[in-house]
């Protein structure tokens, strides 16, 4: 009989250390996406099936994660939603099935209603990008009372009945944004431009940003926000209000989606370089502005480790770990030109 693989010959198979494999299976952070990808294909090699305990193994069905993510034409949760189905593919062995639903963007009505319309028996856990709103906050806490765990991911929603957040730490990414642009920039002008304040997780990065660059660099002026819906036609439109009614223009901090909208801007106004940017996610679109020139600096939060991070929760809150464990946040990632794969 062939026996049965170990955490040891993962990490054999991958060339990495145990901490490193106990990481990306558990979900936490500081493991780079490349390692990570070693080990996954480790596990999909030797058939490695996590020793789960019997409480998870002696279920009469599946423990079942439904991911309620926003639809359209944001990249960065198309990404979300392909991150998911990758990872589906490879825990079935592990009585886990993962079901994603779409939802329409920046609707809080249509997130309760997809949260109200949830059943324990076909859900254990859901995972939402929260939109602040009493009425996901009066949906999360009657899921809660159903018996099913909810996790917030991407953008977070204090106060309400939410076991977890999985996510970056949005001020810092915010304050990150802030102390780069300020030593690009020596003077003028710096246009913020945001999908929806009615999102915490963009309301965080601007608290973080305008904190920072009005404490250390008191010479730039910051202009907006302006929100865009992270609408590629709506952000363009903003983008190119900012560039024709402020020459002085030094920077663009886009903390939202709709950057290939920016990016068309910055052409047809031929600043594109001129202009320092920074912008949020490493999509094609962002790949693309990063090597034209058009984009300084893109700040990814790592779709993939955060639905690992995920469903190592998910797991964990059905083992009955909900007391004690603890998501650390997703570790942001800083791309430029030069250390773009």
């Amino acid at each position: 009989m062939q026996k049965r693989a170990t955490v040891h010959d993962v990490a054999r198979q991958a060339g990495v250390s145990l901490a490193t494999v106990d990481r990306v299976l558990n979900g936490r952070t500081g493991v780079r996406p490349a390692t990570a990808e070693k080990v996954e294909e480790a596990i999909r090699v030797l058939d490695f099936r996590r020793d789960l305990s019997a409480s998870l193994l002696a279920r009469a069905r599946d423990l079942r994660v439904v991911f309620l993510i926003p639809d359209g034409k944001n990249e960065f949760m198309a990404n979300l939603t392909a991150a998911i189905a990758r990872k589906s593919r490879n825990v079935k062995a592990e009585r886990l099935t993962l079901e994603t639903r779409h939802i329409r963007p920046l609707d809080a009505e249509a997130l309760a209603h997809a949260l109200n319309a949830l059943e324990p028996k076909s859900c254990d856990c859901a995972v939402i990008v929260a939109t602040e709103d009493q009425a996901v906050h009066r949906a999360v806490d009657a899921a809660t009372r159903r018996g099913i765990a909810v996790m917030t991911l991407v953008s977070d929603l204090p106060g309400s009945a939410r076991k977890l957040f999985i996510g970056i730490d949005n001020v810092a990414a915010g304050r990150t944004a802030a102390s780069l642009l300020g030593r690009f920039c020596q003077k003028g002008k710096i246009g913020i431009i945001a999908g929806s304040m009615g999102l915490r997780d963009h309301r965080e990065r601007l608290e973080g940003f305008t904190a920072l660059l009005r404490k250390e660099f008191p010479a730039l002026e910051i202009l907006g926000p302006a929100e865009g819906h992270d609408e590629r036609s709506e952000t363009e439109h903003l983008a190119a209000d900012l560039l024709a009614d402020h020459p002085d223009l030094s920077g663009i901090y886009n903390l939202g989606a709709g950057n290939p909208g920016l990016l068309a801007a910055l052409e047809k106004s031929g600043r594109a370089g001129q202009v320092r940017v920074i912008a949020h996610e490493l999509t094609e679109a962002t790949r693309s502005g990063l090597r034209s020139g058009a984009i300084d600096v893109v700040l990814d939060q790592n779709p993939d480790g955060e639905i690992r991070a995920a469903i190592a929760a998910a797991r964990a809150l059905a083992l009955g770990q909900g007391g004690d464990y603890h998501a650390d946040p997703i570790e942001i990632g800083i791309f430029l030109r030069d250390n773009l794969r």
